[in-house]
């Protein structure tokens, strides 16, 4: 990591670089605190607000300085050189796309399991919810498409930080809950090509469910 790269904001540098490298059934690494606690309450103020289900791309969503702190952090070169060396890579080559998740209903087509697309490189995840009190809902750590499968539970609670290298086993996936379940999802990709089609995807998608009529139809669609 350079030394001219200027420090973080927001994010907590010891804390990520120091997190475990865990290798079953896949590489990932969790951060039980990325981000000061101190100032939880501001950067949730500073949050988007989502109001329906499912995924929103960066672009359609409006927040504060606070928030967009953490979001510069996150864009940074030195936040990609820490996963870089986190999981001995070079991303350099790979742009990054952020989408967020505000709320979830609890319908049972919710959090089923992937191993996420083929395009992606590295995902991160960030939680943004002020609490998460539920035993389910919670991310879950995959050794297979069985969602009782599982090897490590990721609350989406503010500042903790889960990150792992995407493979055709990376299985991951939630057991359905209602719930304010804000989190954010940082994904080096292998084109801006693919970064441009997630942004649209999500911007037709985030009209769409701006409709009542679609909105309901989206809800009750098969995932």
């Amino acid at each position: 990591m350079s030394d001219a790269a200027p420090p973080f904001a927001m994010l907590d540098e010891a804390a990520i670089a120091a997190a475990e490298l865990h290798h079953d059934p896949y590489d990932y690494s969790y951060v039980a605190q990325a981000l000061p606690p101190s100032l939880k309450d501001e950067v949730l103020a500073h949050a988007p607000q989502i109001p329906d289900r499912g995924s929103y791309g960066l672009p359609d969503l409006q927040y504060g300085p606070r928030f967009g702190a953490v979001v510069r952090d996150l864009l940074s070169p030195r936040f990609r050189s820490l996963v870089e060396r986190k999981f001995d890579m070079d991303l350099s080559k790979y742009p990054p796309a952020i989408v967020m998740m505000g709320n979830t209903t609890g319908h049972y087509n919710e959090g089923h399991a992937h191993p996420d697309s083929k395009h992606k490189i590295v995902t991160v995840l960030l939680g943004f919810s002020a609490e998460w009190p539920y035993e389910r809902g919670r991310l879950r750590v995959l050794r297979s498409s069985d969602r009782e499968d599982f090897a490590f539970e990721f609350a989406p609670e503010y500042g903790r930080m889960l990150m792992f290298r995407v493979c055709d086993h990376s299985w991951h996936g939630f057991l359905p809950q209602k719930g304010q379940r804000m989190s954010l999802q940082l994904c080096y990709v292998d084109s801006e090509w693919y970064v441009r089609k997630e942004y649209l995807r999500h911007s037709v998608s985030a009209f769409a469910k701006s409709v009542p009529m679609l909105r309901k139809a989206i809800e009750y669609a098969p995932r």
